[in-house]
């Protein structure tokens, strides 16, 4: 069901014609709610990252100001925004054309899918937008409370480390033994044998008198604090670390758990940047051309949009174009039967190039993809040679003596790992 009491009849008509296309092609999405807004409006719910109810920072007024002078100047427009949440808001902007909203709106509908089946989005809060709220409160109450400047000022320094979190840290559950005791738990301390001074046994009760053997353990003890590091391990999520350890009020405490929690909740739309937009893109192109299709007076509008939605700045991977390329290139190749060791074995470009055995797997692979991916393990598992050289990937440097941009090597395991690289960290 969607809830589109925010548009006009005839795009509540729309929505609801799209979704209903969306259902039967086997996208399974949460609720969503599409609010109809202009762009000063969409301008400030983008710069609050898509919830409006957040603390106040002026962070948040910087994006502003960039968003609103990027759109004044042409540079840039925001044509939607959704968010993962249970239900799904979905803000489109007004000034759109007719054209446009249909496109944005089964765009919508592939982001909300994937946000409810991708398994990295799975340990989300999907009532986040309630979560935000909250969060919004209880900071405002600290500023009535200790004062503006120094919940901002400490709100600067921990938004400087919002992203030293361990993004695993979600899927990861202690093991247990066969007695059910957990690995971390199952190590005892045992220390060192105290030196004790050579002694016959009936003589060891006066060469290592109690207190000398109190003043052994002791200076054991102390050594091994010494040599005890803290924390014991490395931690990879930094925020968790701060809250049980440094030494903070207990209002600084909560806005770092806040700032944490906020965090943990945007990572999986970092780690599934390239393939959240190629899967959204790719309904979208396929709503537009074949399952729901435009009208004749509008195709060479969507033509326009859709080529400016995937082309590429020089030096720069698109997302939108890589992620739908590569779900486009591994749907034809599991059509075709271009999987298995027999296809990977095979050296011959020709029979390659011509290999179909009529499998008909594409749709398949691709909710496959869409279940289980992340951007890493969707490039390592899926870029392929061919699709390296079909579309000219390449490692280029910058040649100082000649102030410009040169290729310096097409080698795909080169380009693949450097790739790779980039995606590590965002």
């Amino acid at each position: 069901m969607n809830y589109n009491t925010q548009l006009t009849p005839e795009l509540r008509e729309i929505a609801l014609s799209i979704g209903k296309k969306a259902k039967e092609v086997g996208l399974d999405y949460f609720d969503t709610i599409f609010e109809l807004i202009d762009y000063k409006q969409l301008n400030e719910i983008a710069a609050y990252g898509g919830f409006p109810t957040r603390y106040p920072h002026w962070r948040f007024g910087m994006d502003y100001e960039r968003l609103s002078k990027s759109y004044t100047y042409g540079l840039s427009v925001i044509y939607e925004m959704v968010i993962n949440n249970d239900p799904c808001y979905a803000y489109l902007l007004r000034a759109n054309s007719m054209v446009s909203q249909k496109t944005v709106i089964a765009h919508v509908y592939g982001h909300c899918d994937f946000f409810k089946n991708n398994y990295w989005f799975s340990k989300t809060n999907r009532k986040m937008l309630d979560q935000m709220a909250n969060h919004g409160s209880m900071i405002r109450r600290f500023i009535e409370d200790v004062g503006h400047d120094e919940v901002e000022d400490f709100l600067d320094v921990c938004l400087s480390l919002e992203n030293l979190i361990d993004i695993y840290a979600p899927f990861n559950q202690p093991t247990k033994n066969s007695q059910g005791i957990k690995e971390e738990e199952e190590e005892v301390y045992r220390p060192d044998p105290i030196n004790k001074l050579q002694s016959k046994r009936y003589m060891d009760s006066y060469i290592n008198p109690k207190d000398f053997i109190e003043a052994q353990t002791k200076k054991q003890e102390d050594q091994q604090k010494k040599k005890k590091n803290f924390p014991e391990e490395p931690q990879r999520d930094v925020l968790k670390f701060l809250m049980e350890n440094a030494p903070l009020n207990s209002w600084q405490r909560r806005i770092l758990g806040i700032i944490r929690d906020e965090s943990y909740y945007f990572a999986p739309q970092g780690q599934t940047k390239i393939l959240n937009e190629g899967w959204a893109t790719y309904w979208h192109s396929q709503m537009m051309t074949e399952l729901h299709p435009l009208n004749d007076s509008e195709i060479v509008d969507y033509c326009d949009q859709h080529s400016g939605v995937v082309a590429s700045a020089p030096g720069q991977l698109n997302p939108y174009k890589l992620g739908l390329e590569l779900l486009r290139h591994t749907k034809r190749r599991w059509d075709k039967g271009q999987f298995g060791l027999d296809y990977v074995n095979c050296d011959d470009p020709k029979k390659r190039a011509a290999w179909d055995t009529k499998a008909g797997l594409g749709n398949q692979k691709l909710f496959e993809i869409r279940r289980i991916h992340n951007d890493i393990t969707f490039l390592d598992a899926y870029l392929d040679e061919d699709f390296c050289h079909e579309h000219k990937l390449f490692i280029y440097d910058y040649d100082r003596r000649n102030n410009r941009y040169v290729i310096s090597d097409r080698d795909f395991g080169k380009v693949k790992a450097q790739m790779l690289n980039q995606l590590t960290n965002f």
